[in-house]
């Protein structure tokens, strides 16, 4: 069995199936081919799981042809098979073996599509051609928005995409490790090439000052074209000091055009928040077709969200194209949950109230669908946070950094993603400073949030796969060539998080 008209099995080594909509106790449901029916024994929701037999306590809940863990009672066969009967598998200290999986990329057979974008000083290529401002200090962040705002209204339009704000509360009272974070993030952030040109705007006092931010951009500290600094203590008005700055800044900025780009320069990153039941089967499944096609194509593939590979980490890391590659994964796996246990917190107080309400049950659950989006191209670089991505690196690339929705966007965005791609089954309006394209996996979400919505995977189920890996395909290059706006910059909801890991003095 793998689809009927209300039921779907992932895999045929499952022992459930996902309701694609609503059952009532007492409903037969009949399967194709002859292989009998199933009664309802449970009122079960759209998205939830249901048992196709008898499972006895203690033995594995199979989902995507994987344990998502096992059953903490007796279940019976037409069952609703969720939070009430099911604990997680996870292990605190699980083993890892490598067991490499051959032939599993996908080649791009037609002619590989370019893009339209703008060729920085550097080589690099950038995808919008906006004026950001970026504060060292929180303390600065309302004087960033009112010359944001500004500088909006003066010279957005014609070369100039937008000038926006990365506002955040740190760059002082910060030790260690911890403030050398913040000031890599911003560093790079700085040299995105979808910024044309960057206001560094500081306090004066803060920990880190312009020096020591100047340290952290390397030889991108020099490009007077494209970056200016402002110290607001020094000047008598940071305002007109500030205007006058970014007056010089549109004049370089205004330069630039739109040029044909080989789109294996393209770095896509691959988020999902407000997850459902369907999340994996709709939504993360398309986004995992469309980066095989991105990466058969040469492009580059962002996957991150640590927390969200626990009890999936093993099929990444199969992934993994050498050793060394594997050894890099088993140490972000395991130094992420070290972060969770020097904070006595258990690696697996996860999915969260809304996704288990969508149906997913456990972490594992949660995690196999999660993957999903990184779909079978293979594993070919492990990156910290922090860390930079070489643009051309091409096929998947394991990047760190938590779940958490804005964090994890912003450290894609850091690293290098010029879009992301942002699978959603409950929805949500937030964005990143690039274009982030949001995947509804259902229909009704869809229908009903048409201004957070960029793409309805929920028509998967009728459509079929390629149609709409063809037609994301398209959004993604018509997004990136500039053809069309993605909803969060419609709205304007763009924003920055920096993941925080030490003592506030």
């Amino acid at each position: 069995m793998g689809k009927t008209e209300k039921l779907i099995r992932i895999n045929e080594k499952d022992n459930v199936a996902v309701a694609i909509s609503p059952l009532k106790k007492g409903d037969v449901l009949s399967f194709p081919d002859g292989e009998g029916s199933l009664e309802v024994k449970d009122d079960i929701p759209g998205g939830h799981k249901i048992a196709l037999t008898d499972i006895e306590a203690g033995e594995r809940i199979v989902k995507y042809g994987f344990p998502i863990g096992a059953a903490s009672a007796r279940i019976s066969r037409g069952a609703h098979v969720h939070t009430h009967n099911v604990r997680t598998l996870l292990s605190e200290t699980p083993e890892y073996h490598y067991r490499p999986v051959q032939g599993r990329e996908r080649t791009y057979s037609g002619d590989i599509p370019e893009i339209s974008g703008f060729r920085r000083g550097d080589g690099s290529a950038g995808i919008r051609n906006e004026i950001w401002i970026i504060p060292t200090v929180g303390c600065v962040n309302k004087t960033a928005e009112t010359l944001a705002r500004w500088g909006d209204r003066e010279f957005a339009g014609g070369a100039i995409d937008g000038v926006y704000a990365w506002t955040h509360p740190y760059g002082c009272s910060q030790m260690g490790d911890d403030h050398e974070t913040t000031k890599t993030i911003l560093a790079d952030l700085a040299k995105h090439p979808n910024a044309a040109a960057v206001l560094i705007l500081s306090l004066g006092c803060e920990n880190n000052t312009i020096a020591g931010f100047k340290e952290a951009l390397g030889p991108y500290a020099e490009d007077a074209g494209r970056i200016a600094f402002l110290v607001t203590q020094e000047c008598e008005d940071e305002i007109a000091g500030g205007r006058a700055l970014l007056t010089a800044l549109a004049v370089q900025a205004g330069k630039a055009k739109r040029e044909p780009v080989k789109l294996s320069e393209l770095i896509v990153g691959l988020k999902c928040g407000g997850s459902d039941g369907f999340s994996g089967i709709t939504a993360n499944a398309l986004a995992g077709r469309l980066c095989d096609t991105l990466c058969g194509m040469g492009a580059s593939a962002i996957l991150t969200e640590a927390p969200e590979m626990f009890g999936a980490e093993q099929m990444l890391m199969d992934r993994c194209e050498t050793r060394e590659l594997f050894d890099k994964t088993v140490d972000l796996i395991v130094n992420f949950k070290e972060y969770y246990r020097s904070h006595n917190q258990a690696v697996y107080e996860n999915p969260s109230p809304g996704n288990k309400a969508g149906g997913i049950t456990t972490l594992e659950d949660k995690s196999c669908g999660c993957v999903q989006k990184g779909g079978t191209a293979p594993v070919r670089g492990v990156y910290r946070y922090g860390e930079r991505i070489v643009p051309g690196k091409g096929g998947v690339l394991l990047l760190e950094g938590p779940g958490n929705d804005i964090v994890s966007a912003t450290a894609m965005t850091a690293a290098g993603a010029h879009l992301i791609l942002f699978t959603t089954g409950r929805g949500t309006p937030l964005g990143a400073p690039v274009p982030t394209v949001k995947i509804s996996s259902n229909t009704a979400l869809a229908e009903k949030k048409k201004n957070w919505i960029d793409f309805d995977a929920g028509a998967l189920f009728d459509a079929g796969m390629e149609p709409l890996c063809s037609g994301l395909l398209e959004l993604i290059i018509d997004v990136a060539s500039g053809r069309r706006k993605t909803q969060n910059e419609l709205n304007g909801y763009r924003e920055i998080a920096i993941f925080k890991n030490g003592v506030t003095l």
